[in-house]
């Protein structure tokens, strides 16, 4: 048995990979995989990935574009998803901030430096043409941390993948006052440049797998009411997002597929170095099926 560490965030998105190691899809390969969560996303898995605790993970695209920059040792080997993450941008209910346009000069809440969150928050700045050197950043660790950071008055915006944030808005503790969508595929494989040649080709396998998870998951007339148990969600809010996204329908990366992300963020400055979208890629080793 190949063993694999892999990690994302707990979330909807990465439900096709808990579907496929309970169903023991995995150890029909040969692949041993220990499917690791990380609520402090993308940021939180780039150090994991460094620190040698990972073997891939599944990192949003500006984050794993952020992580190379950084100098952190992995590489992109394959899409995961096609579609764009939207991100709600919310406040704390009872904020005096009633519209995006008032938001210049707020404090953002950040799960951790090079997270989606932060880049986002940057992206989303340079796009209402406000100026990104001046924006005021808050750590809070994850989604709880945004909850506590807004419950003590210490930060005044977050920005969250909007379905996740739902049940928070429904609730009263936030206000969405507006949403963002990412120009570029919401989510990336990565793999560590430690990983061995028979794991990177078992992780082309076990990711084809988890493919084929995707599209049955999409496909089942159960899926969003299984969805919304599994996280806590309403199954109308479920059905909506599942007309949205789009998993990769095949294993692997080109250039295009990411060079909006690196052209941007190399753009405003939030990067440790430019990089190019072909410094970010590998391939993974051909007989992956």
């Amino acid at each position: 048995m190949i063993k694999l560490r892999i990690g994302g965030v707990p979330e909807h998105f990465n439900l096709p990979w808990l579907l496929a190691v309970e169903r023991g899809r995995f150890a029909q390969l040969g692949v041993e995989v220990a499917w690791r969560e990380y609520p402090g996303g993308s940021g939180a898995m780039a150090k994991a990935l460094r620190d040698g605790e990972l073997d891939a993970a599944l990192l949003l695209t500006e984050g794993a574009v952020a992580a190379v920059a950084d100098g952190v040792p992995l590489k992109i080997v394959s899409l995961f998803t096609d579609s764009p993450l939207v991100w709600g941008i919310h406040v704390p209910a009872t904020s005096r901030f009633r519209s995006l346009a008032e938001l210049e000069g707020a404090r953002y809440a950040i799960s951790r430096k090079g997270s989606g969150s932060h880049l986002m928050a940057f992206v989303h700045a340079r796009a209402q043409g406000w100026p990104v050197e001046r924006l005021a950043l808050v750590t809070v660790g994850n989604l709880d941390g945004a909850v506590a950071a807004f419950a003590a008055g210490t930060a005044d915006v977050f920005f969250w993948e909007k379905l996740m944030t739902k049940p928070l808005v429904d609730s009263g503790q936030f206000r969405r006052v507006g949403e963002f969508t990412a120009p570029w595929p919401a989510f990336v494989v990565c793999a560590a440049t430690a990983c061995r040649v028979e794991q990177r080709a078992a992780l082309g396998r076990a990711l084809a797998i988890v493919l084929e998870e995707a599209r049955a998951l999409r496909a089942a007339p159960d899926a969003a009411p299984l969805i919304a148990r599994r996280y806590g969600l309403r199954a109308a809010d479920v059905t909506g997002w599942l007309e949205t996204v789009r998993w990769s329908e095949r294993v692997g990366v080109a250039a295009e597929d990411i060079a909006a992300a690196c052209t941007a963020l190399g753009s405003l400055g939030v990067l440790a170095r430019v990089v190019g979208a072909a410094e970010c890629i590998a391939q993974l080793p051909e007989g992956r099926a």
